[in-house]
């Protein structure tokens, strides 16, 4: 069993990954600014609370995992922000819940640059695809970028769904989505055995 963090832990995906962590047997420790609120009592789980701008407190909550897990927003938190600090603790394995905007629509056009994606997405999704063009350019660090479907949504853990590589998954009835439950199971997949090292893959119905 593996001894995992979690940043941003009491967010929707964040949230899911805890819950699907601790279903299979590992320890958590949840980082958030109010992860205390939520998460104190819980068994195998330590709540830390902090920003994850301040990179010296992130860095020694980090010390000592077996692999990070990254929820934080793209648009509020640059990727030095976390690929420095987990490098500074020691932890090799990163995990970066990603976005659906740099995945491919078609040959050679991005969701991003579709011409009815959503404006008010644009600055997070192009931010979720600088953060993965920095960790393309990551020496140290093994890490793995998880993009879900266009829609991202809660619903029911299922078990069931298709992995990809760089193109957007649409389901048989033409809708992208994936839910946050279905997402976690295939992230902790990963996590247990690792078959997307220094890569991005994606995940659909």
């Amino acid at each position: 069993m593996s001894h995992i963090a979690i940043i941003g832990a009491t967010g929707r995906a964040g949230g899911r990954l805890l819950e699907e962590a601790l279903r299979r047997g590992h320890t958590v420790t949840a980082i958030a600014r109010k992860a205390t609120d939520k998460l104190a009592g819980r068994a195998n789980v330590k709540a830390v609370d902090l920003d994850v701008l301040d990179g010296a407190a992130l860095e020694k909550a980090l010390a000592g995992h077996d692999a990070v897990f990254s929820a934080a927003h793209f648009s509020t938190v640059p990727p030095a922000a976390i690929i420095e600090p987990v490098k500074r603790s020691g932890v090799k394995r990163l995990l970066v819940v990603g976005g659906a905007g740099s995945l491919f629509a078609a040959p050679g056009l991005k969701v991003i640059d579709t011409p009815n994606f959503p404006d008010a997405y644009r600055a997070e999704a192009s931010a979720g695809g600088v953060f993965l063009d920095t960790l393309r350019n990551e020496k140290e660090l093994d890490w793995t970028f998880l993009s879900p479907s266009a829609e991202f949504v809660e619903g029911e853990r299922t078990g069931k769904f298709r992995l990809g590589k760089d193109d957007l998954l649409v389901s048989a009835e033409g809708r992208s989505w994936i839910t946050f439950e279905d997402y976690a199971i295939a992230f902790i997949d990963e996590l247990e055995k690792p078959a997307h090292s220094r890569q991005r893959y994606t995940i659909g119905y």
